[in-house]
């Protein structure tokens, strides 16, 4: 992901460098193509276009050849202001997708996918958990640290994953959180209050499962990280843990049974989906 913040002028210039490798590279230039082709209908040279929205030169000329993203309001402006009646910035949903970064828009495709999923956090909420603000101070923790663009970006990523509690017929979802995660207060303790609070919502949902980990058990199977299982109705699966399989993705079966035996018995050995709505309950009043 790039780290670039764009500033010229003082003004800062709204969107995101475009992987030339990214499969979504040319939708990007088709779209930088055809506001182009609007500049140049209305007769505007691209110093006269940046004075009349108010970015600068070089991110106009960014735009047009697809090497930047534009954003919501950059699209809305030029709207505006070559009176396109809504056309230009119709290309709002279009970029959408694009704004994502590629491997959150790979996940997110799998997700949409899936009829199952399967997942154990052991030191962050899962990202499917996560409230807006709390994915945002998390997010903000990391080192180095991002630029405010790119956490924004982020956050709409993570938050546009959670299209997964919306969809019909509604996958069977299931977490096991450790205990740890549920008492960091990331963001300050009114951030977590109302982490928790989703947590509860979320949780009493009939497609939902949430487990906690208790931090006093002396030992169990996810002692040796994060675990992921996705699997589809063609009866495929893809499984992801740490410190197995180097940690990358597999869906060989005999690898699969590893993943999903390990997660079985975490499942086991963690508080019940009952038990656990009860202990983030009075997290909840703790906090």
């Amino acid at each position: 992901m790039d780290r670039v913040t764009d500033v010229n002028g003082g003004v800062d210039e709204p969107g995101w460098d475009v992987d030339p490798d990214d499969e979504i590279a040319p939708v990007v230039e088709m779209a930088g193509g055809q506001l182009r082709l609007w500049r140049e209908g209305a007769g505007l040279r691209v110093a006269e276009f940046g004075q009349r929205i108010g970015y600068s030169e070089d991110l106009i000329r960014k735009v047009e050849r697809g090497a930047r993203i534009p954003r919501p309001e950059y699209l809305e402006k030029v709207d505006q202001v070559l009176e396109a009646g809504g056309k230009v910035a119709a290309m709002k949903k279009m970029l959408a997708e694009a704004r994502y970064p590629k491997k959150v828009r790979e996940l997110a495709k799998l997700e949409a996918q899936a009829v199952e999923l399967s997942a154990y956090r052991t030191h962050n909420i899962d990202g499917l958990l996560q409230t807006e603000e709390y994915a945002r101070a998390l997010i903000g923790t990391q080192r180095p640290a991002y630029s405010a663009d790119e956490v924004e970006r982020m956050v709409a990523a993570r938050m546009a994953r959670h299209s997964i509690f919306e969809r019909s017929p509604a996958p069977e979802l299931s977490f096991v959180q450790e205990e740890v995660t549920l008492r960091r207060p990331i963001g300050g303790r009114m951030v977590l209050r109302r982490q928790l609070e989703h947590l509860l919502d979320i949780g009493r949902l009939r497609n939902v499962e949430i487990q906690v980990m208790p931090t006093d058990h002396e030992g169990h199977a996810g002692m040796a990280g994060v675990i992921e299982v996705l699997k589809f109705r063609d009866g495929t699966a893809v499984g992801r843990t740490e410190n197995v399989f180097a940690g990358r993705p597999v869906s060989e079966p005999k690898q699969l049974r590893i993943i999903e035996l390990r997660y079985g018995i975490i499942r086991a050995q963690a508080l019940s989906p009952r038990e656990s709505l009860v202990f983030i309950e009075q997290l909840r009043g703790e906090t």
